[in-house]
């Protein structure tokens, strides 16, 4: 796509307040109740705050970081600081204080967004010089910037707006740091421009997938770029977007909010099923779920054959009833699509979810790349694949399997790295995205490891984790899986246990609920019930991949430590805190 020289990202929200002013664009959970804020007073109220940026001293290309939850007021104030020609910089709040004060001094943020109290204290303890300002994304604070901008002339948001090109740079975004401490990379408005377009341009996406009467329900991290671009996609096609940060009660959100779109990571969906298995077992029927289970994603292969047959069709009249709505219920109730991003699903969760009636897009992509590169769409949907490159970017494979990316979302570099940049992009624009993968005959990519994260054993095998990992986490009673055995003689995993139902374990083999994991996890029945997991994937890969051992956890991996924002698993960071146990499992002959 070739972008206007003189476009920005504002410009989207522009365009929908002149043609649908009064249209809602958000609600919004205010003392209890829920206030809906049209694309107008959206609109207003971001120029508002946008002058009081402006007034109070932000410089065009200054960088202003956001450090808070998913909530409007974050969306707002993004939109503010573009406005008034400033960078935004994200800050996922779970980030420990070492990390911000580095985020802060090393793109020399002027002034911050926090969500509250505790986050104010962070950033000043941060001490990062250039950060002039700190303002919490309350009402208090929001409307005495909007106070100090009505002394600023009405012509200098627009001065601003014309001073601004599509190739300056919109957001510095920092990886989340699996694999290394994270870069920030430097997203231009051409970048997020040509991202929304692709996306929005995509077959079936605008008006199938998303309309101007579907509601969204965002709850990852605005943080994470796949997030901010959903959100900059839901409104430029006039959707309803609902934000919530609240995790812990996400369910009774999706009970009330009753979302017809929703956008999640594997984890989610894993975690749906492992619920709706285990909530089956509690009443006794384990059995019938697991049946109900194999009738849905045959159903859904049947899909991407000639068709479900008679009897499968009847198969699945039944367990629509039975089963299949209590898990759409689970969602909400409404979803017809969900888009999944931030790491592969398991194509048997993908065919189980679109057999109990919830169609899972996937697609891949990364920050470097300002979100998607490939997505499955509703006509053109290979579970198993992350689908076809979106329109304007091109896909290839390296000699090495790498997987290679060409485009205008490709993004502008490092922050500050001219030499990690020119490593990334070769000379031809090819951004060397660091995964593996394959384009089968249909042009459909499937990503099949991360090259940092493939294991070598001592026989000389490559092992790719994160297939194993997804399999095992499938199992009801596992949380996480971390698989092992680079430079060792065999395959094993390290494994944490659902809280949830290790408690319903627990109740179901007369062991008193106060029981820890530590007192159990040798424990030969618990043992059993995860072997069950292990065994079944061991099944269907050669030996050489077989998880040979395997211990139990006496830990819950946390956001912030184990797991990244998205839920993603540190594996380096893993690895080096559990290296006692990972040792262990190599004491003796694998069983």
């Amino acid at each position: 796509m070739d972008t206007d020289k003189h476009a920005v990202i504002i410009d989207c929200l522009a365009e929908r307040a002149a043609e649908c002013p009064d249209h809602p664009a958000f609600v919004r959970r205010v003392d209890g109740g829920w206030q809906t804020v049209s694309t107008w007073e959206f609109a207003d109220r971001v120029a508002a705050l946008a002058a009081g940026l402006v007034a109070v001293g932000i410089a065009s290309g200054d960088r202003v970081a956001i450090m808070s939850g998913t909530s409007y007021e974050w969306v707002l104030c993004d939109f503010a600081i573009w406005t008034a020609g400033a960078v935004s910089v994200p800050i996922y709040e779970t980030s420990p204080p070492a990390r911000v004060a580095w985020l802060l001094e090393d793109s020399d943020a002027t002034a911050v967004f926090v969500a509250d109290e505790r986050l104010r204290a962070v950033v000043a303890a941060a001490g990062a010089p250039a950060v002039r300002h700190v303002w919490r994304m309350t009402e208090p604070d929001l409307d005495t910037l909007v106070y100090h901008g009505s002394a600023v002339r009405t012509d200098e948001l627009g001065r601003r707006r014309r001073a601004m090109s599509s190739e300056q740079p919109a957001s510095i975004v920092y990886t989340s740091g699996t694999t290394g401490p994270p870069r920030g990379c430097v997203l231009t408005h051409a970048n997020l421009l040509a991202e929304v377009d692709a996306v929005t341009r995509a077959d079936g996406i605008a008006g199938r997938v998303l309309t101007d009467r579907d509601v969204v329900l965002l709850f990852l991290p605005l943080a994470h770029v796949l997030t901010r671009i959903v959100q900059l996609a839901v409104l430029r096609i006039g959707a309803l977007t609902v934000h919530t940060d609240d995790l812990a009660n996400l369910p009774a959100w999706l009970a009330d909010v009753r979302p017809t779109v929703l956008l999640a990571v594997p984890r989610v969906f894993e975690k749906v099923h492992a619920a709706a298995a285990r909530a089956a077992a509690d009443q006794g029927h384990r059995r019938l779920f697991a049946v109900a289970e194999r009738a849905a994603v045959a159903y859904s292969r049947a899909l991407d054959g000639v068709g479900p047959g008679a009897v499968e069709w009847a198969w699945h009249k039944v367990f629509d009833r039975l089963v299949y709505r209590k898990v759409r219920a689970a969602l909400g109730g409404r979803v017809r699509y969900a888009v999944s991003g931030g790491a592969p699903l398991a194509d048997r969760l993908a065919h189980f979810f679109r057999g109990a009636g919830v169609t899972v897009l996937e697609g891949w992509g990364l920050t470097e790349t300002t979100a998607a590169v490939t997505l499955n769409l509703p006509d053109a949907n290979h579970i198993g694949t992350v689908g076809r490159p979106l329109p304007g970017c091109e896909v290839r494979i390296g000699g090495d399997g790498e997987v290679l990316v060409r485009g205008p979302t490709v993004f502008a570099g490092y922050w500050r790295d001219d030499r990690a940049t020119q490593e990334a992009v070769d000379q031809d624009g090819w951004f060397h995205t660091g995964d593996l993968g394959a384009l089968d005959e249909d042009g459909y990519l499937r990503i099949t490891g991360r090259q940092k994260d493939i294991i070598v054993t001592a026989g000389g095998k490559n092992v790719a984790p994160a297939p194993l990992e997804h399999r095992v986490r499938a199992h009801w009673l596992v949380d996480e899986c971390v698989v092992v055995g680079d430079n060792r003689p065999y395959v094993a995993a390290l494994i944490t246990l659902d809280a949830t139902a290790f408690t319903a374990w627990k109740r179901d083999h007369g062991v008193p609920v106060g029981t820890t994991v530590a007192a159990l996890r040798a424990d030969a029945e618990l043992r059993a019930a995860v072997r069950d997991a292990i065994d079944a994937v061991n099944q269907d890969v050669s030996r050489a991949e077989a998880i040979r051992r395997f211990t139990i956890l006496d830990a819950d991996f946390a956001v912030g430590d184990e797991l990244t924002p998205t839920e993603k698993v540190r594996r380096a960071h893993v690895l080096a805190k559990f290296a006692d146990d990972v040792a262990a499992l190599y004491q003796r002959p694998a069983d």
